[in-house]
């Protein structure tokens, strides 16, 4: 499986490092990392899709080989959507396509796939682990009001979020994790053993916090209201130890078209499951052809 790779200059001029796979003949399909991973994560997936698309993965900024901003503002979600943009404009031109998304890579392409200049660009979404954080602020302030069982469920899973804002315990955090450690980890958490592990674990975990930094506490004080401009298809993952499948109960109110899957799996599905996920992001996205 051979990929090409190439630059890609952001708006205000960062460098991401992009890959494209297979032939460009084929459906358009953008794959989008999350947080503390870069996007080699996605390559189990990637070898169960190629027969079907033309796939494109890139470094989200602060991660991978992707250039690393100075400022923790340079990570708010509007400037990550600009940058999925600068990527599709740059590798697709004008081709539509279809968009696929784990963990903070969820989170962030939200912010697109509510956006109208996308409406007949992003032709499905197929969102794992990563809930809008405007969805999400609706529906903690719901659960406290109505459910503060559910409420505090979700708070003992966020417990990182609070970390992160510590500006020097977070960061220094990450320098103790090697590779192997971080294999251990994944193995831990998925109950399955020889998972490709992150060889840039301690710079991607380090530099990424600024993604929870830039954008938790605006989107959760003062949440908007976002209407998804595609079909939207949510793989749950029944056993995430981050992310409570309850939090997709909110997702019909903003998707019109919108689908759900459950998977007997933790967070990191995409690499314990890859064929499974493979196939439900498949399905759902030769639905909307």
């Amino acid at each position: 499986m051979q990929a090409k790779t190439q630059w890609v200059n952001t708006q205000d001029q960062q460098r991401l490092y992009v890959k494209t796979w297979g032939s460009d003949e084929k459906p358009a399909l953008v794959l989008v990392h999350g947080y503390p991973d870069n996007q080699e994560v996605w390559e189990p997936v990637i070898q169960e899709l190629l027969q079907d698309f033309y796939i494109v993965t890139y470094d989200v900024r602060g991660a991978g080989q992707s250039s690393i901003p100075a400022r923790i503002r340079d990570y708010r979600l509007a400037q990550l959507s600009l940058d999925l943009e600068s990527v599709v404009n740059a590798v697709l031109k004008d081709q539509p396509f279809h968009l696929a998304a784990h963990d903070w890579g969820s989170i962030q392409s939200w912010e697109s796939v509510t956006e109208a200049k996308f409406k007949a660009r992003i032709l499905s979404y197929s969102t794992i682990s990563g809930p809008c954080l405007d969805h999400a602020a609706f529906w903690m302030r719901h659960q406290f009001k109505h459910h503060k069982s559910t409420f505090f469920k979700q708070l003992t899973k966020s417990w990182y979020i609070a970390v992160f804002q510590l500006p020097l315990l977070a960061p220094t955090v990450w320098s103790f994790f090697s590779p192997e450690k971080w294999g251990k980890v994944l193995e831990k958490l998925e109950h399955k053993k020889n998972l490709p592990s992150n060889p840039h674990i301690a710079s991607d975990g380090k530099h990424g916090i600024g993604l929870y930094r830039a954008n938790f506490v605006p989107c959760l004080t003062r949440p908007r209201q976002r209407f998804a401009v595609c079909p939207v298809q949510a793989i749950v993952l029944k056993q995430d130890n981050f992310v409570s499948p309850e939090l997709i109960d909110e997702m019909p109110k903003w998707a019109e078209n919108f689908q759900r899957v459950d998977v007997d799996a933790n967070h990191w599905a995409i690499l314990s499951q890859p064929k499974l996920v493979a196939d439900y992001i498949r399905s759902f996205a030769l639905q909307q052809i």
